[in-house]
């Protein structure tokens, strides 16, 4: 006499898991779709800083943020230019490069691409 043969133990345990595992929940739009740039958050207190017309420099949003360097740089190209699509502008003086929001709309990045080459 020959004992039947079963599942093995390790494939019902997959099944199972497969079964039990919880489903994701879906974001909801609302809440993905505000911005958290309060008056007090970091972002704001940047912009704000840019907005100005001395501009800014990385060693000043550094030492506002506690960011480091390529973190603002990164904020700066990320956030501020292609997000928010604010023109941003950078220029070098005496006290090294300064960065300032000025008033007008950014160029469009396709615009750029689609431009013949000369």
């Amino acid at each position: 006499m020959t004992k039947p043969k079963s599942k093995p133990k390790a494939a019902t345990r997959s099944t199972a898991r497969k079964t039990s595992k919880p489903k994701s929940r879906a974001r909801s739009a609302h809440a993905s779709s505000k911005p958290a740039t309060g008056p007090h958050t970091k972002h704001a207190r940047i912009i704000a800083m840019l907005r100005t017309s001395a501009g800014a420099t990385i060693a000043s949003l550094v030492a506002e943020t506690e960011w480091q360097q390529h973190s603002v740089r990164g904020f700066l190209a990320g956030v501020v230019r292609k997000k928010l699509g604010l023109n941003l502008i950078s220029e070098q003086t005496d006290k090294g490069r300064v960065y300032r929001i000025t008033n007008g709309k950014a160029p469009s990045v396709a615009a750029d691409r689609t431009k013949p080459a000369a």
